[in-house]
């Protein structure tokens, strides 16, 4: 990549993608280097993602799939229905939800994993989703319904 820093390419979120690409490259932590694709999809698509990648017959709101060629950080996946229920229960609009998980990806495909690593991606998702001006994050909102994944592919 000839650019220095994070290049993110959003796709499916309508008029709100050129806003979250610019938001989560304001938030992410200085070490994120690379290009990473949150790609916004219907709740069946992620179904059937989860399914094959993670054995688990349910959608589920964000998948992250790390990449394997230098430059490229990965793709965060994000379910539509499953972020827009999870907006509604929280009280906040679509648009910070999609932040809230795109955040969440974002963490994972730099090698962090809230299941194992002693709250340390807890702490730094806390630091920059109120960086970013989230009232809370997905980890602090799920952690006790959290379920362990496959590591090649994270929730």
């Amino acid at each position: 990549m000839s650019e220095p820093g994070l290049r993110v390419e959003v796709v499916g979120a309508g008029d709100g993608a050129a806003a979250l690409g610019r938001w989560l490259r304001r938030v992410a932590p200085a070490r994120a280097r690379g290009v990473v694709t949150v790609a916004v999809v219907p709740d069946r698509r992620i179904h059937g993602l989860n399914r094959q990648f993670r054995g688990v017959d349910s959608p589920t709101d964000v998948l992250s799939f790390p990449a394997e060629e230098p430059g490229t950080l990965g793709d965060v996946v994000i379910a539509r229905g499953v972020a827009g229920r999870q907006a509604r229960g929280a009280g906040h609009a679509l648009e910070t939800e999609l932040r809230v998980l795109a955040l969440h990806g974002l963490l994972h495909l730099l090698g962090y994993d809230h299941e194992r690593d002693g709250g340390r991606m807890a702490r730094v998702e806390t630091r920059l989703r109120r960086k970013g001006g989230l009232r809370e994050g997905l980890i602090e909102r799920a952690a006790p319904r959290r379920s362990s994944g496959r590591p090649a592919v994270r929730r």
